[in-house]
């Protein structure tokens, strides 16, 4: 059955994805100073930093990308590799896009590949949210204004990066109602959670900018919104929390939400096709293994190649020696026959007829399929 054109890919089980936005700065001096830190430290294996020449050039006036690749190892035995792009964004500051794969299904107790890119100092401001301008490690009070509420909310869950969280205060809370549920959160999710905060007046105006959404958020407690589009198996009520104490004791039921919500399948977001692709078909960071396995495939195809090409070869020289006997049969007939008059009606067999069907059988055996090879199975 055919797919629509407009129908994204899932993302596979696999891969960690995530975005922001770096503000004014060089983002790449903190990338190679992070990952230069995590290497002396043995929290990454490895890094490589790609030379302008072999990242993708900016086409159409759009800005060149800067490339930097890393991999290491969870569970011991698992290798991950993670690529982050970095392009010059407005405002002077510069858009990202991180994509890691692992060799098993992602688990969230692993490491953020997030945090071992980035610096954890919070005076470092690379985790902004590129569209809404809203933070990944704080929380973001909602605005005044209702409309700007709702404005936010639906610019904020399109495109399918964020996870996001909406809190209701019941009553105003001190320092310990102040912390980010995100550090209750498994290290794999507290680098795509946004926490949205509203004032114990906005519960109202909250719940009229969430309607366009279909949620609703109970008064002092908390709901994951829905991306879009939504993923499969989202139901509003089994996202919703009816009561959070913002005491400082660990929100059990919403760090639960929004486990369960980073759980349901869901197609890649925006932009992230493209970036997955790159890691896995325009990978640099080898080790001396992997190089070895490469060059013995490139060997492998090029004696593939020559292969055919010898076959094709003899085909072709095995087809002019045919016409070349062909055509001397037909020079020999025709010098030989004598000429006689037969009925009309009695079709001849001429020697030009048997050299085209001789050009006609070559013809249908080099249009025959060639017959798959070992490697293909």
């Amino acid at each position: 059955m055919p797919t629509s054109p407009s129908v994204r890919p899932m993302t596979p089980a696999t891969v960690w994805l995530a975005r922001g936005r770096h503000a004014e700065g060089a983002a790449e001096d903190v990338l190679r100073r992070s990952l230069e830190q995590r290497k002396r430290s043995q929290a990454i294996d490895d890094f490589l930093e790609l030379p302008e020449a072999e990242t993708e050039a900016g086409t159409e006036g759009a800005p060149a990308q800067r490339v930097f690749e890393a991999r290491w190892r969870v569970d011991e035995t698992v290798t991950v590799r993670a690529r982050i792009g970095v392009t010059p964004g407005p405002d002077g500051g510069q858009e990202w896009m991180l994509v890691a794969e692992a060799e098993q299904p992602w688990s969230d107790d692993w490491p953020s590949p997030a945090g071992l890119f980035w610096p954890e100092e919070p005076d470092v401001a690379w985790d902004r949210d590129g569209v809404a301008e809203l933070s990944l490690r704080e929380i973001n009070p909602l605005p005044h204004d209702d409309k700007e509420t709702r404005r936010l909310f639906r610019n904020a869950v399109r495109g399918g990066w964020h996870i996001h969280v909406v809190v209701h205060e019941a009553m105003t809370t001190d320092e310990r109602g102040r912390v980010p549920v995100a550090r209750w959160l498994p290290p794999g999710l507290r680098h795509r959670v946004v926490e949205h905060r509203a004032a114990p007046q906005q519960h109202r105006g909250l719940n009229w900018a969430l309607r366009d959404l279909g949620v609703q958020v109970p008064r002092g407690g908390a709901a994951v919104l829905p991306g879009t589009p939504a993923p499969d198996g989202y139901e509003a009520e089994d996202f919703s929390v009816r009561a959070v104490f913002l005491d400082g004791s660990e929100p059990t039921d919403l760090v639960d939400a929004v486990t369960r919500y980073a759980a349901l399948p869901r197609p890649l977001p925006d932009g992230a096709e493209e970036a997955l692709t790159a890691l896995r078909e325009d990978w640099h960071l080898l080790t001396l293994q992997e190089e070895l396995e490469r060059q013995r495939g490139l060997v492998a195809m090029y004696a593939e190649a020559l292969e055919a090409m010898t076959k094709s070869r003899d085909l072709y020289r095995e087809a002019a020696e045919r016409a070349h006997e062909a055509l001397a049969s037909y020079q020999e007939s025709a010098e030989a026959a004598p000429v006689r008059q037969r009925p009309s009606d009695t079709p001849v067999a001429s020697p030009l007829q048997h050299l085209t069907r001789t050009f006609e059988r070559f013809k249908g055996r080099t249009q025959r399929p060639v017959a798959p090879s070992r490697d293909e199975h």
